[in-house]
């Protein structure tokens, strides 16, 4: 009967670790099956592809001849930091809106422009975040987004 409640309190003892190691380690959002978001500002929300790993994130938008209004891509950064893009590559205009760990927009490119050059410039704001979302170039206006609005994340 002892060995059976060592093992039962050792089970229990692992299985609560698992959980909660999960749930520390886990974003502050829920990814679908299919490796997408929903991005929510106050006027809009996008279905925006989950871009987490290095090549995922090096590819980006880049080479893609168009990309639905109401779609976009996110860009998950285990931390805060200063994390600077480009156009290189890109087709389509777009903009970029940097966003902190406390979900707030931090700073926001407008109508970035492709860049088809060997060497193209870097956006790179002084803000630190840990999400980037791309979106079509014009639509944070139409949408009047603003630094310090807020983002949640849903699916």
């Amino acid at each position: 009967m002892k060995s059976f409640a060592k093992i039962f309190l050792f089970a229990s003892l692992f299985f609560l670790f698992l959980f909660f190691s999960n749930i520390l380690q886990a974003p502050n959002f829920i990814f679908d099956k299919q490796g997408f978001v929903k991005v929510c500002f106050k006027e809009a929300c996008f279905l925006a592809e989950i871009l987490e790993n290095r090549e995922e994130a090096l590819k980006g938008l880049m080479f893609r001849q168009e990309l639905e209004k109401d779609k976009g891509a996110l860009f998950v950064f285990e931390k805060d930091g200063i994390h600077s893009f480009w156009m290189k590559n890109t087709l389509i205009n777009l903009d970029i809106i940097w966003i902190n760990s406390k979900n707030q927009v931090v700073f926001i490119k407008k109508n970035a422009e492709p860049c088809a050059e060997s060497k193209c410039a870097s956006i790179r704001p002084n803000k630190k975040a840990k999400y980037v979302l791309e979106i079509n170039a014009g639509i944070s206006e139409k949408i009047n987004l603003q630094i310090g609005d807020t983002v949640s994340f849903s699916y």
